[in-house]
């Protein structure tokens, strides 16, 4: 386990500026988001879970699985869950706190990043707001954020990376994603994904990720067709030299089988979870993939004696119900049902987190093969001396091919697909 002079060392001088001075007295390990992809890129064919901790007891279920496997790990939020129209308790402003507290309160080793995940730049109102909200979410505890400027054009995209980066701190995990997540339409292209690492290389920005539009979708996964291994590996190989590695997106639906080969035949070192974990604490049925089962009238199922009391899903069934929601708007019952499963009694609270434990642990060990890698992270910041371990790579590309105007005319050339317009979630 990740204890012991290293761990000491790595206590002292790994957690970033923002993490010392906000919990001072801290024993919990919570790191830069470029730690983790450093970690799995040392163990290879290792892909980080990133679990989206919708509810207090996927937070406590994950950290507990991360500690037993011994593996580094990502707790984060989307802005959809957790930002200031939020319909999760969990947000920005507090995730740092309950992820500290739990954990300095279960002995929690292993090393944990703290990831604002999907922060959806949208038009150049957001933009502007960005600028001021983003450095907020730092002063809150945040060690990773990913930009996602992915429903605007391509140069539209770019720009808004290079405008709001120096709101992110240098230290920091940088994700950014090209092509929103639209299951099997609108699918990123080799020519997008090297227009954007290309202009941000220009720029001094080296994210430590890219997510794709891959073929998967966010939520229920309504088919099978999931992930494209072969696109993801395709755009992965044409971006090697950039040194940027893969963030899998609608993780929840897809099969194990597939996630297996997308650790082994791709560069992804993330892999978000957060539908099958929001289900698993509420003890509904899942397949062997996270997916929640449903039964012959389209219901979900509810396992007895698993997650929340048999009377607290029926109160939020009716809820649901009382709002018209459709069975992917179930995670909006996070919200307002926070309080009431804080309420229950401990037996029930326990094996909430149980339930995301198990299911987290098998996904880290069987699966995601990142069991192991708390001391591989811990060893990238010894050899950094620093909370800050640096980017893989410098620039390569000539900022005078990169200029604004030469942004919006190589954008001009790039064509492609991109699927229909529309909300499509975070």
């Amino acid at each position: 386990m990740a204890n012991g002079s290293d761990f000491t060392k790595a206590l002292e001088i790994g957690r970033p500026p923002n993490v010392a001075k906000l919990f001072p007295n801290s024993k919990a390990l919570l790191v830069s988001g470029k730690v983790i992809d450093r970690a799995m890129g040392a163990k290879g064919n290792a892909i980080a879970l990133a679990a989206n901790g919708r509810n207090h007891f996927v937070i406590r279920g994950v950290l507990q699985a991360a500690q037993r496997a011994n593996a580094a790990v990502i707790i984060e939020i989307a802005k959809s869950e957790g930002g200031r129209s939020a319909y999760c308790p969990v947000n920005y402003w507090n995730m740092a706190r309950q992820v500290d507290a739990v954990c300095n309160e279960l002995g929690i080793t292993v090393p944990v990043a703290i990831h604002a995940d999907h922060y959806g730049i949208k038009s150049d109102k957001d933009l502007a707001e960005a600028k001021v909200e983003v450095p907020t979410m730092f002063e809150a505890g945040i060690t990773s954020i990913a930009i996602d400027a992915s429903h605007l054009p391509d140069d539209k995209n770019l720009l808004a990376n290079i405008a709001i980066n120096p709101s992110i701190p240098s230290w920091a995990g940088l994700e950014t994603e090209v092509g929103e997540i639209k299951g099997s339409q609108g699918l990123s292209t080799v020519p997008e994904a090297l227009f954007l690492i290309q202009g941000l290389n220009a720029h001094d920005i080296f994210p430590d990720w890219i997510a794709l539009n891959n073929g998967t979708t966010h939520g229920l996964e309504a088919s099978d067709a999931g992930i494209q291994v072969g696109l993801t590996a395709e755009i992965h190989h044409a971006l090697e030299k950039y040194k940027v590695s893969g963030a899998q997106h609608g993780t929840s639906g897809n099969s194990s089988d597939r996630l297996r080969e997308i650790a082994r035949k791709t560069a992804t070192t993330k892999a978000n979870v957060a539908t099958a974990l929001q289900m698993i604490s509420w003890g509904l049925e899942v397949n062997d993939y996270g997916n929640a089962q449903l039964d012959a009238n389209g219901n979900f199922i509810k396992v007895k004696g698993e997650g929340v009391t048999e009377e607290m899903w029926v109160e939020m069934v009716a809820y649901a119900e009382s709002k018209g929601w459709k069975k992917g708007d179930y995670k909006s019952l996070n919200l307002p049902f926070e309080n009431k499963l804080l309420a229950q009694p401990k037996e029930v609270r326990e094996r909430m987190a149980r339930r995301v434990e198990d299911f987290a642990y098998k996904m880290i060990t069987e699966v995601l093969n990142s069991q192991d890698t708390a001391q591989l992270a811990i060893q990238a910041i010894l050899k950094a001396g620093s909370y800050d371990v640096g980017a893989k790579i410098g620039r390569i590309e000539d900022p005078a091919q990169w200029t604004e105007g030469k942004i919006v005319e190589r954008a001009a050339t790039i064509g492609g697909d991109k699927g229909p317009s529309g909300n499509f979630d975070d």
